[in-house]
């Protein structure tokens, strides 16, 4: 059964004031840690377009749905490879 995990964008460039480009490896390494494989992934938080796409591209494959959550827009589906 998929859990549904989070992934606060803000929290993986929490060691800097704002996220550098040149860290965009150690972001997506440290989000693709934490969302395992086959679960349902959150993205939410502050930080750049950039940053939410390429860690969106990192995770496909690897999660089952990945959800936008902002308190503007609500959940937002980005991608479902669940089988129901």
């Amino acid at each position: 059964m998929a859990k549904s995990i989070i992934v606060n964008i803000s929290d993986l460039y929490q060691d800097t004031e704002t996220a550098k480009l040149s860290l965009l490896n150690t972001y997506i390494n440290r989000a693709v840690a934490l969302a395992g494989e086959g679960n349902d992934v959150i993205l939410t938080g502050q930080g750049p377009v950039w940053l939410y796409l390429k860690i969106a591209h990192a995770l496909h494959g690897k999660a089952r749905r990945l959800i936008y959550r902002s308190p503007i827009t609500g959940d937002v589906m980005i991608f479902d490879h669940s089988p129901d």
